[in-house]
Order: C-alpha cells, then sequence, then structure tokens
C-alpha cells in the first residue's frame, strides 16, 4: 500500500495524486495538518533517507521567512525534526512511501522508475 504525506492543498501533491490515479495505483492520502505526523515517523523517513536533508524544504515560503538562526537550527537532524513538526510546510513534498522505497518531491521518471 502506497502511503502519500503531504498538504491538500500543495500543488506538487495534486501533481503527485493525479499521476497516481492516471496510473491506477491505490494509494492513502495522509494529510500532515488534519492527521497529524510525529517526530517518531519524521526519525523513521530519516532512517531510511540516503540523506535526511532532502526533508527539509529549503524553496519554500516557509524557509524563506525563517531568520538565519532559525534556518541555522534546520542544520542538524536533532533540530530539523522538531521544526518541522512545528512548521509542516518545511516538509518537502511529497513524502510517498510504497513499503519499500521512499520518495521524497515529485518526479514523474522516478515514480515511473520505482513505482511501476
Amino acid at each position: 500500500m502506497i502511503i502519500l504525506y503531504g498538504l491538500a492543498n500543495c500543488d506538487t501533491i495534486k501533481k503527485a495524486r493525479h499521476w497516481l490515479k492516471e496510473h491506477k495505483l491505490d494509494y492513502q492520502f495522509h494529510e500532515i495538518r488534519r492527521d497529524g505526523f510525529s517526530l517518531e515517523l519524521l526519525q523513521q523517513f530519516a532512517a531510511r533517507l540516503e540523506d535526511w536533508q532532502v526533508l527539509v524544504n529549503r524553496k519554500g515560503v516557509t524557509w524563506r521567512k525563517f531568520s538565519p538562526e532559525q534556518q541555522q537550527r534546520a542544520k542538524t537532524l536533532e533540530m530539523a525534526l522538531p521544526l518541522i513538526i512545528e512548521n509542516p510546510t518545511l516538509m518537502r513534498r511529497p513524502v510517498l512511501d510504497n513499503g519499500d522505497t521512499l520518495l521524497v518531491g515529485y518526479d514523474t521518471k522516478i515514480y515511473e522508475k520505482t513505482l511501476l
């Protein structure tokens, strides 16, 4: 079962959801604001990734609004994950978990290679 984590109003999430439906792949959508997410879940994500820093969305509005001190906090795993919990829009989206692989971000070529 594929679980897609993100925010319902995020354009990238909308693209990922459309791609999954277009390819007739069943998935469960986990809206991180409504359904919540925990530090433990983020720690599990980080442990499964080659580079945990891909979880931090450094291109978004939330990051740009952060002070240099807040941005500095995101340099270590122990400080970054609580920041994401406090600011869900700081998490790069979508996070897709198919049980075997964890994908962060939306890339049709990677989705095709991994999911089809």
